[in-house]
């Protein structure tokens, strides 16, 4: 049997080099040519009997990534938000409204039986489960890519551990390009490589384009789109023509049904993103018949002008825009969840409790509400994608959670939630790949410390273990002959 304890030795070192190389003061070094001093000395380690493990390597960084709440000055790097936390939305500083009230959640959802029939019981936390069998090639993660190239050499070896098929990187236009249409910096040339090194790997890549330099926009503010579709197709088609050969899909933009996101000439409606989606299509196709063009996976919120727009009803705008017509595409969807596990359903509102009285905050509300309004427009046979979905919690992080909802989420709800999603996914002809949000996240510098959102759905942490207890409990899953002994 494969123990966890053999596994956190080796793993547990390799991780905080790369964390204190991310700490480090000293300025970031080129990843072409990146430092290898001679690894500190530790301990001796079991040997790890799964993935073999990379050679240590220090002196590893985190690229520096702008502030998530817009309060600093012009950014450097790009920035990654999660999902969008409720149905308002308010300006910078506060992106994210707060409920007001704590309690407890009074409807829990375990994973019941797997679709295949070859469950195994396993102790996950503190009460006995089945744990499913998954299809490791229909799922990914998405990995924040502002790193250097040894850290991203660990990332993938990390998604390799989790033996699943895909790696989600969001493409930010403005940094890959910021100097005009015919730049090729450094950092184009380092999304290459990295891309390249998860292909090699056997990963497939999917790539979420957003967020245009402001050499393409008229409006300059947060971000949004290029002024002109044709500027964002032509950037695709440029990363099509370099190394379009190890990209399996497209996501055009990500939740532009958020003012945040769409800051541009026309405000955000489906009708003025189908203008975009189109141009990005039609590139891609002229490359490649084979590429997964994914739409935009929207926000899971409703109506608050002008800051955001009703999911539902930005879709219904897509089709009413001509989104049916293109029947080689896939849908793309984000059903986070919040505080609600997957299998209940709208709406036990608990008072006080906040996130359980809108069927915008449900999974399976989500899900089941983007299928009505597909078949409805005549899209019957498209598949939907999780381009992002998951569970947060706060468990075991110090200071007061960023969102009251995160505290309804223990570390071992947040497996049981996510292992019960993608049962429900993989149990559905018309769900295909599913990406979890996110990896690594809840290893940069500072985010766990500014209370940021984003760590809290991250597998890996700076904490003892270093993994949530999700992180093995996939890696069990999507292996029939491997059964840990436990998951922290």
């Amino acid at each position: 049997m494969t123990t966890l304890k053999h596994i956190h030795q080796q793993s547990s070192w390799i991780i905080l080099l790369l964390i204190l190389g991310a700490c480090s003061s000293q300025t970031p070094i080129p990843i072409f040519v990146t430092a290898t001093p001679d690894p500190p000395q530790t301990p001796s380690s079991t040997p790890i009997v799964v993935a073999q493990a990379a050679s240590p390597e220090a002196d590893l960084g985190i690229l520096t990534d702008d502030a998530d709440d817009n309060t600093q000055a012009t950014p450097t790097r790009s920035t990654f938000l999660g999902p969008v936390v409720g149905p308002n939305y308010t300006p910078p500083p506060s992106f994210t409204p707060r409920p007001t009230a704590t309690g407890q959640p009074t409807d829990t959802a375990t994973p019941g039986p797997s679709p295949t029939p070859q469950p195994r019981a396993t102790r996950v936390g503190p009460q006995p489960t089945v744990l499913p069998n998954l299809d490791g090639s229909q799922l990914g993660i998405q990995v924040h890519s502002l790193i250097e190239q040894d850290t991203w050499r660990e990332m993938m070896r990390r998604v390799e551990q989790l033996h699943i098929g895909w790696v989600k990187v969001q493409v930010d236009w403005r940094l890959i390009q910021p100097n005009g249409p015919n730049d090729v910096g450094e950092d184009f040339r380092r999304l290459e490589l990295f891309l390249e090194d998860a292909n090699q790997r056997g990963l497939k890549v999917l790539i979420s384009v957003a967020k245009a330099p402001d050499w393409a926009r008229s409006v300059h503010e947060e971000a949004g789109p290029p002024d002109n579709p044709q500027d964002l197709a032509n950037f695709v088609n440029l990363m099509l023509l370099e190394f379009g050969e190890i990209i399996n899909a497209i996501e055009v933009w990500n939740e532009p049904n958020l003012l945040r996101e769409w800051r541009g000439p026309n405000p955000p409606s489906g009708s003025d993103y189908m203008r975009y989606f189109r141009a990005v299509y039609e590139t891609t196709r002229a490359y490649s018949p084979s590429i997964t063009v994914i739409t935009a996976g929207l926000a899971p919120t409703g109506n608050n002008a002008p800051f955001s727009v009703d999911d539902r009803d930005y879709l219904q705008q897509m089709y009413n825009a001509g989104l049916a017509q293109f029947t080689d595409i896939a849908v793309g969807v984000h059903p986070f969840s919040w505080g609600n596990p997957p299998d209940v359903r709208c709406c036990n509102a608990v008072e006080g409790q906040g996130w359980d009285d809108d069927p915008h905050f449900f999974f399976s509300h989500t899900v089941e509400d983007y299928r009505n309004i597909m078949n409805a427009n005549g899209h019957g046979g498209v598949q939907m994608w999780f381009t992002e979905f998951g569970w947060a919690t706060w468990d075991e992080f110090p200071g007061e959670a960023p969102e009251v909802w995160m505290t309804y989420t223990d570390k071992w709800a947040q497996g049981n939630n996510t292992l019960r999603a993608i049962q429900i996914g993989q149990s559905r002809s018309d769900i295909g790949t599913m990406i979890l949000w996110n990896l690594n996240f809840g290893i940069l510098p500072g985010l766990i410390e500014n209370r940021d959102e984003r760590a809290a759905y991250s597998l890996l942490t700076p904490l003892n273990p270093l993994e949530r207890p999700l992180f093995w409990m996939l890696f069990d899953a999507t292996q029939a002959d491997v059964q840990l002994d436990r998951y922290d």
